[in-house]
């Protein structure tokens, strides 16, 4: 019992020790310099619109949607839409594209952040809009556009009547030496490796039909205790370099649900890409990162790295698993994504809101989790004496 209490003594110890020296980390701001201005959003052209619809229906809500943009066309005076279903063979690529063949000024897409992505493959570099009615778990893309994403009506009316402005899409080839598969996808807002993608595979669908995006986090506490990975990673054609990981994310877009910034600093319109390695060991290094995310602190960590390129091409020796804007996407052996420029026209609100990561006002929870957590480190140091 005592050699357990004096482990337990130490390890409290070194945690707050550790702590203690996250917090005295001067606040520094990351040394990058800006590549591109974010695209201002621009009005909608007056007058009557082609307008079509490609419906998951699937979802909950989906055939309220459905009414909702037929009265609304009707009340604006155009002509009723073109209404297009997703199936499981074709998620929206398909639909998409008979809409753009048929004149469509705006293809929105309503359903999850699969049905986005499937529209969006069809309309890069097209010159019909994307409209977004969010009826997914995560709504990733509708959350870094600064849509209402719990408001359907509000982004049918941002659809309809509101500013568009352009963004980049990326582009990633998945490899599996082990079965000979190779596919090809886009993706809008993160694309990654390792603990994440078990994560969005392990989420039990009953629970993220009750809770939504909170069933991932059920999910990410039964994989922390994982192992990490070795993986070698280059960037924009360099030599790559091995590290040891538990997850390696790629960004178009950095915020996800509950206003947590991931990446703070991405673009959604620069021609990059951000790059995210997570190489926690213990749950130490889990909270170090989690602390750090959650409480926007600048300061850098070992534990998490950021990068920036235009193309990544990531290796693994065994078949690593992948997810693509929170949808799995299989395991592979290799992977490249690349960003592909300003390839959509989306329909946004009047006022762009800026980078992904720019600042914005904290929640009540993280503010208050925050005072907390340095009055707390604040008693530890004068108990200690520092």
């Amino acid at each position: 019992m005592r050699r357990k209490l004096l482990a337990g003594t130490a390890a409290a110890s070194a945690a707050a020790a550790s702590l203690q020296s996250y917090w005295s980390v001067r606040r520094l701001q990351q040394t990058r310099t800006p590549t591109a201005s974010v695209n201002e959003p621009a009005p909608v052209a007056e007058g009557p619109q082609r307008v079509a619809l490609v419906l998951n229906p699937s979802k909950l809500h989906a055939d309220v949607t459905r009414v909702l943009v037929e009265e609304a066309c009707a009340d604006a005076g155009w002509e009723p839409p073109l209404i297009l279903e997703t199936t499981i063979e074709d998620p929206g690529t398909g639909q998409a594209s008979q809409a753009i063949h048929a004149g469509a000024d705006v293809v929105i897409a309503a359903g999850g952040d699969g049905t986005v992505r499937a529209v969006a493959q069809a309309l890069a570099h097209q010159p019909a809009a994307l409209g977004l009615l969010p009826l997914g778990t995560g709504n990733l893309l509708v959350r870094n556009l600064g849509l209402p994403y719990n408001d359907i009506a509000g982004c049918l009316r941002l659809a309809l009547h509101g500013s568009e402005r352009r963004i980049d899409m990326a582009r990633i080839t998945l490899r599996n030496d082990r079965s000979s598969v190779i596919s090809e996808h886009p993706f809008l807002v993160m694309g990654g490796v390792g603990f994440d993608a078990n994560v969005v595979a392990d989420a039990k669908q009953d629970l993220k039909d009750k809770l939504g995006w909170l069933a991932y986090s059920e999910a990410g506490v039964r994989h922390l205790p994982g192992r990490r990975r070795r993986i070698s990673i280059s960037l924009d054609g360099q030599p790559p370099q091995s590290r040891k990981v538990r997850s390696l994310l790629v960004a178009n877009c950095g915020k996800l649900p509950a206003g947590v910034d991931f990446v703070p600093d991405a673009m959604i319109d620069d021609g990059y890409l951000d790059v995210v390695v997570l190489s926690p060991r213990s749950l130490l290094g889990w909270t170090w990162m989690a602390a750090k995310i959650l409480l926007r602190h600048r300061g850098a960590i070992p534990v998490i790295s950021y990068y920036r390129a235009r193309e990544v091409t990531v290796w693994s020796g065994d078949p690593i698993d992948t997810q693509l804007d929170g949808d799995p996407s299989g395991p592979v052996t290799s992977l490249t994504a690349r960003v592909d420029p300003d390839a959509l026209m989306v329909r946004v609100p009047a006022s762009a809101p800026g980078p992904s990561g720019s600042p914005l006002p904290m929640p009540d929870w993280q503010r208050n989790w925050q005072r907390n957590w340095q009055q707390g480190l604040h008693r530890m140091r004068r108990s200690s004496g520092h």
